[in-house]
């Protein structure tokens, strides 16, 4: 069985775990440099301010609405979002983070699990442990599970299991609301017949090849009959918030180098992923997990909870840039290493997504020289030592206009020091 643990308003549930005085309170989150709306509590929503709204037409109606806005704080989002996984972690070694505020949990239990019970135990954890209020969905395979988590969240206890005959359920979903079927996607199936999930589920294989459509459709066909479907990926993500890209290692990581060699990889494969969309992330969440120690079964131990360690980093400027992004995770790769410890998963998640509209750098220098490099990587290790932003080029500046606009960022106060909360007696 799968669970997919999905979390509420994530950003705008974020801000509330250190401010609860926006409990109650209709809170929007916006985009890079403060552009427009990307998360809503639900009684923005109750409002009518819809997502994508910019938030020029909205800043004038603040006062009277009552609005509240928060700039993107990608480093307590980034960080909160680990905490999370931590969390599930404690389920099951095997969690499979999919986006910055969704995971999915292989669980090898027996069928007559009461998976009621299981959700309601999984999300009071969550939200006792993180802040975070999540709905949970239950179901043999990632794309049921997803749609079991939609229904989940729309009932009191935001726990829903798949039932074994899910035709009555599928039939009533429109084929635009099966996970990664994005709006062209769904024209063309609606062209060849296909209106709902179900049908889509039914079609034999000729008709994929008929209608000439990829073989991601067939395998999420098999995976709406119940079918795993070997990397079932989503099917056309028009819009994605985060692009995720995880690997467990085929031996386990001992050395820094392997580390960096396989984050470097992902990162690269995610800013593929991102430059085919047309978009730009302002930042990235590096984790990685360990193994189980020795004499505990092995390395890919089921019955033994491994942590993930993570960084997070925000870029100076939103980019699809591989270089760039390459190195700015770089430093993190060093400070998760611990000598002495082996890994048995890494992973890269880009957040803080949106469609590019910036025009290329025109004034990018050539690759640097080799003392220029040694320069580079002096600094790198000075940072990853004693925080991110130590030491830097003055070239680079001191104010930095430049830098992404946050003016409404809230405090990180799981990430910075100058940011931690104090109690006063």
């Amino acid at each position: 069985m799968i669970a997919l643990v999905d979390a509420n308003s994530f950003y705008v549930s974020c801000e509330r775990v250190f401010d609860p005085r926006l409990e109650g309170r209709p809170v929007a989150v916006l985009s890079n440099n403060d552009g427009c709306v990307i998360s809503r509590s639900a009684e923005c929503k109750a409002l009518g301010v819809e997502m994508g709204t910019p938030y020029f037409k909205l800043r004038d109606r603040a006062k009277a609405l009552g609005l509240v806005f928060r700039s993107s704080n990608y480093e307590l989002y980034g960080d909160l979002s680990a905490r999370i996984v931590q969390t599930l972690g404690t389920f099951t070694p095997d969690v499979e983070q999919y986006s910055i505020d969704e995971a999915f949990l292989h669980l090898s239990l027996p069928a007559d699990t009461d998976w009621d019970a299981l959700g309601a135990e999984i999300r009071a954890r969550v939200l006792r442990w993180t802040g975070i209020p999540c709905g949970v969905g239950f179901a043999p395979t990632r794309t049921l599970a997803k749609i079991a988590n939609h229904i989940g969240k729309r009932r009191p206890g935001g726990v829903f299991a798949m039932p074994a005959d899910p035709e009555p359920l599928l039939t009533k979903l429109p084929v635009e609301e099966v996970w990664g079927v994005g709006r062209r996607l769904a024209e063309r199936m609606r062209r060849a017949g296909v209106r709902d999930a179900w049908t889509l589920a039914t079609r034999p294989p000729e008709f994929f090849r008929r209608h000439r459509f990829a073989v991601t459709v067939e395998r999420t066909a098999l995976e709406l009959r119940g079918v795993p479907a070997t990397d079932a990926d989503p099917i056309d993500r028009e819009n994605p918030q985060s692009i995720n890209v995880s690997r467990m290692f085929g031996r386990p990581a001992t050395e820094l180098a392997d580390l960096e060699e396989a984050l470097a990889a992902h990162a690269s494969a995610a800013a593929e992923k991102l430059r085919k969309a047309g978009s730009v992330a302002a930042g990235a969440n590096v984790y990685v997990q360990e193994c189980a120690p020795p004499g505990t079964g092995g390395w890919t131990d089921a019955n033994w909870w491994t942590p993930f360690l993570s960084a997070t980093v925000a870029f100076p400027a939103p980019t699809a840039a591989t270089p760039a992004i390459l190195a700015a995770i770089r430093p993190a790769a060093a400070r998760l290493f611990v000598a002495g410890r082996r890994y048995r998963r890494s992973g890269v998640l880009l957040c803080g997504i949106e469609p590019a509209g910036g025009a290329a750098d025109l004034f990018a220098g050539d690759p640097a020289e080799t003392k220029e490099a040694k320069l580079s990587a002096a600094l790198d290790a000075v940072n990853a030592k004693f925080g991110r932003g130590t030491v830097f080029l003055a070239a680079s500046g001191t104010k930095r206009p430049w830098r992404m606009k946050r003016d409404l960022l809230s405090p990180c106060p799981t990430t910075r020091w100058s940011d931690v909360l104090v109690a006063k007696c």
